[in-house]
Formats: structure tokens, sequence, C-alpha cells
């Protein structure tokens, strides 16, 4: 959560106040001490103080920075002043290496003053249960320096406690996962330090490179092992995600399932998706921040922009920070990006689309990351291809294929769904339009049936027109089409049957005359007759429903003259 520029002004102004003036006074009262001819020795612990920060251990999660076995080492040899004075020169790498943004400058001094007062307070315990500087007696060194290394923990958790309470606005548990392997693996750490501690006496600054250089090797041993063990949970996931892909069938639910899953695996700030579509990446998807957002951000070309550069050439590009992408960059692109990472999306070895992620972190994405987007890209080609297909195959076997209108296979599965909304009381009522064209064949007779066609395709354009949302239009079979209402009453089916049949008997229909040569437009009358039922008053099933209101069209509208409106009578 990003803290308001008032909390961090106080956070300013507390180190301020507490850090320059405790560091003058801490001086005064607990000077350094045994400086003299260890000055190579002391150098070698700043020296690891500030390295150590930069090769942190990942244990289950937990990211831990051991640089407390050299702080404590430099405490007990040099006093406190010292300890202090390494805990601070420790946060610079510390900071380096979290990958800070601008927006997070607090983070400096709200570090320097919690490892200020960690110090302080730790040292001062440590004083108080009768340590000394420089004690080589481990019978009476031994309790006061464990005291000293519980303590610093335990304020280290404290003090972060109320950051997260009192600044982030967040309740987390005192003993959480994070504290538990920090107080583990620093207390695991205590012998090392005083292991270390003892062999400066013999060794000088010699006994730091003998501990110090096999403990940062082993370091860069276990990140290397965890690097390995993070890709292996990145390949796990992104199996889970590509089965997860593959079981949709519609679009936008690939769509939605892609880009959640990305912005959980990573650490993204900003998530597009792109869709190339002949010379244009058009935008089908954009989070930012967590939230989705509309696609209305101008299209790009190819070879415009990292998107357009990556359609261009096929080629994943990573960016660790803005100096790299500011001249290639063009159109939108938010404020304080850093780090860029683009994906093409291939399939059939052909670029079909684009995904962009974006951090204002500097360094915030992994080359073995770029691997892992790039395989989760191939599910995801593969699957909204998939999607398409069985939406398009869905779209032509429920949709007729002249009008455009749905046929009568999708209609039965609609009404029998309307039916079970209607017995389960989702809906009061539904109605049933069933009309028939008069006297079509004498159209098809005269003008031929592409003219017939033409009449057919512009009545299913004015009915689609006149239903809109308030139900659902499908051709029925030859010139015979129907209209279903949910929560609709007889006497407002009636007449929006009128209105129906209106519309079409009072605006002549445009048509070529097929049969002659010269195809010539002209403008043909012809009128329709119409039917309507009612449930649950007419029917008490779906069969029953279009019975009645098949009944009322022929009986009640045809052999009555046709050209009118009939309901169903019992």
């Amino acid at each position: 959560m990003t803290l308001s520029v008032k909390k961090k002004l106080y956070i300013l102004l507390t180190w301020l106040a507490v850090v320059p003036a405790g560091l003058y006074m801490t001086y005064q009262y607990y000077p350094p001490e045994n400086i003299a001819g260890n000055e190579l020795e002391l150098l070698t612990l700043v020296a690891f103080a500030t390295f150590i920060p930069l090769m942190p251990i990942v244990i289950n999660g937990a990211t831990i920075f051991f640089i407390q076995w050299v702080t404590l080492v430099g405490f007990i040899k040099y006093g406190l002043f010292v300890e202090i004075i390494l805990m601070q020169f420790s946060i610079i790498p510390l900071l380096i290496r979290l990958q800070l943004t601008k927006n997070d400058w607090h983070r400096i001094p709200l570090n320097s003053v919690m490892f200020y007062i960690v110090s302080l307070v730790s040292g001062l315990v440590y004083f108080l249960f009768g340590g000394e500087v420089g004690l080589r007696d481990i019978s009476q060194l031994i309790f006061p320096i464990l005291s000293y290394q519980i303590v610093s923990i335990m304020v280290n958790q404290i003090l972060l406690l109320l950051y997260q309470h009192y600044l982030v606005n967040s309740d987390v548990r005192f003993y959480s996962k994070d504290f538990v392997w920090d107080f583990t693996a620093n207390m695991i750490m205590f012998p090392l330090s005083l292991s270390l501690y003892y062999l400066t006496f013999e060794l000088g600054a010699f006994a730091s490179l003998l501990i110090g250089i096999p403990f940062v090797s082993l370091s860069i041993i276990l990140k290397m092992y965890n690097s390995s063990e993070k890709i292996n949970e990145y390949l796990q996931k992104a199996g889970e995600i590509g089965h997860q892909l593959t079981e949709s069938l519609k679009v936008n639910e690939v769509l939605d399932i892609f880009i959640e899953k990305i912005i959980e695996t990573l650490p993204v700030e900003y998530a597009y998706i792109l869709d190339c579509k002949e010379e244009e990446l058009v935008l089908l998807r954009r989070v930012e921040n967590g939230e989705m957002k509309s696609n209305n951000l101008r299209p790009l070309k190819k070879s415009q922009g990292i998107s357009g550069v990556v359609w261009e050439t096929g080629k994943s590009v990573l960016y660790t920070s803005r100096s790299e992408w500011t001249g290639i960059a063009e159109g939108y692109m938010p404020d304080g990006v850093e780090s860029v990472l683009c994906v093409p999306i291939v399939r059939s070895q052909k670029v079909r689309g684009i995904l962009l992620l974006a951090s204002s972190k500097k360094k915030a994405y992994e080359k073995y990351q770029l691997m892992i987007v790039d395989i989760l890209c191939s599910y995801f080609g593969v699957a909204i291809a998939n999607a398409r297909h069985h939406e398009r195959t869905k779209k032509n076997s429920e949709r007729c294929a002249l009008t455009g209108l749905y046929n009568y296979r999708y209609f039965e599965d609609l009404l029998s769904l309307e039916f079970n909304h209607l017995d389960v009381g989702k809906r009061k009522s539904l109605s049933l339009i069933m009309l028939d064209l008069d006297h079509f064949k004498v159209i098809n007779d005269n003008y031929g049936h592409q003219s017939g066609n033409e009449i057919l395709i512009e009545l299913a354009d004015r009915l689609r027109t006149l239903i809109d949302t308030r139900g659902t239009v499908a051709r029925y079979g030859g010139e015979e089409f129907v209209i279903l209402l949910p929560d609709t009453k007889r006497d407002e089916a009636l007449i929006l049957a009128e209105h129906v049949r209106g519309e079409i008997a009072n605006k002549p229909f445009t048509i070529h005359d097929s049969l002659h040569e010269s195809n010539k437009q002209m403008m043909v009358r012809i009128t329709a007759s119409i039917g309507v039922s009612t449930a649950p008053e007419d029917a008490e099933d779906t069969l029953a429903l279009i019975r009645h209101a098949d009944r009322a069209l022929y009986t009640g509208a045809k052999q009555a003259g046709r050209n009118r409106v009939a309901q169903y009578v019992k």
C-alpha cells in the first residue's frame, strides 16, 4: 500500500529528530573501543556489512538478510556506536536489493530509524545484563549476548507491527511466518557470530575472511538453489494455468483467466493484452494497479512502440529500467513505469497477439520469468484459438445462415430454459409471438427465390430493431418467425405484435427482380399473420405454448383474412 505524502513527511521528521541526535549521544556515552591496531579487521566487517544484504537467503518464501552475524561481532568487539554505524551502513545495499522506486524514498529514513532503535535497545539490554565490550570470558558473555540477540529480533518485529498498523493500516500477526523464520535463522547463526568474535583475537582481519568467505559462498549456492526452486515452482504454476486456460471455451473467460493468473504469478502493476488485426494492435484487456480499465486506447501500428516492435520482430523483450525503452515506447505508457516485459503470442508460427507487463520497480523481472511468460503465452495462444473456434462453431450452429437470427434449435433450448425459470418463480409470465408472411410463395414465383431471401433478410433486421432487448427473435423455418418475450403479459405481447404487423405491412421491402435480366431494384409490399400465446395462462409446457401460438396464427389470423394479430382462445 502506498503511503500518503503526509505520512512520508512524518517519517522524515522522525528520522531528523532521532537518528542524528541519537548518533551523537551514542558516540558520547558509548564511544568506539579497541579500534587502534584493528583498522583492517574493522574494514573487513564494513565490507561484509555492505555485501551481505545483497545476498539474501529465501526460505519457504521468507527473505532473510543475515546482517546481524557481522554487526554482532562489531558490537561486542568495538562497542555500541560501531554496531549502529554498521547497521546504518547496511541500509543502502539492502534497499538497492529490494529495488525501491522513487515513491518509496521514505523507506530509507524509516529503516534508518528502525535499525537505530533496534541497535540502541538491544545494546542497552546487553549492558544491563552485565555485558562488556571486548569481553573474552564466554561464561560472562553468553547470557548478555543471547539477551541482546533475542531482544533485537523482538524489537524489530514490534516496530514492523507498529508500522503496519499505524502507517499502512493493515493488521498482521506477531508470530508470522517471516518472524518465525527470521528468529530461527538468526539463532542458528548465533554460534557463527561467537566463533568469528573469538577468532578475531587470534587471527585479526583474517578471521572475517576465514568465516565470511565460506558464508558468502554458501549464500550464493543457496541463492542459485532457490532460483532453480523458483523456476520449478513457476513451471508448475504455468502447467496449472495452462490446464485452466484450455478447459475454458469462452473467449472472454480465457482472457480474464490469463490476465488474472499472470498478475497473481508475477510482480505486475500494468498488464495489457493486444490483438493483431491486419496492421493494427487492438487492446483486448487492460489492467492497471489491480483494476480493469476500459479498452479505449488508440491502436498501435506494426513496429510502433514496444508492442509494435515485438510484433514485427516476433521476439520477446525485457527492459529493467526506463532508460532502456524511452526511445522506443510510443503511445500510452503509465507514468512511473520502469521495468517492461513484452512477449509475442504465437500460434502456427505467426504472431497473433502481444502481452505487455510493466512495473514501477527497476529490475522487477528476471530472465527465467520471461521464459515462464513465453510458455504461458503459448498456452494462451492455443486456448484463445480453441475458444474462438468453439464460439464460431456454436454461433453457426445456433444461427440462421441467411438472416443471422437464432435458429429453431437454439429457440427450443431457450424456450425450455425460460419455462424452467417460470416453473421456479424466476419469471412471472412468458409470451410467444409467431408470425408467418402472407402469400410469400407469390414473391418467389414472380421475382425468384433470391428476391424472397432479400425480404427475409430485411424482415430479420426490422424485427431485431423492434424487439431489441425485450426478447429473442428466431427464424422458426421458411418464412415463419418467432419472438420469445420473458416477463411479458398477454396484453403487452398483443400490443407489441400489432406494432410488428404494422411495421411489416406499412413499409415496403426493397428487392431485386432476380428473374429478369436487368435485375432491377423495386419495392414490394407484403403482410404477415401473427399468433400470440402466453404461459402460464395458455400453456403449461413448451410444446403447448408453441402449438397454441401456431393455432392462433392459422385459425385466428390466416383463416380470418390474413394481415392480422390473433391470440389463443381456449
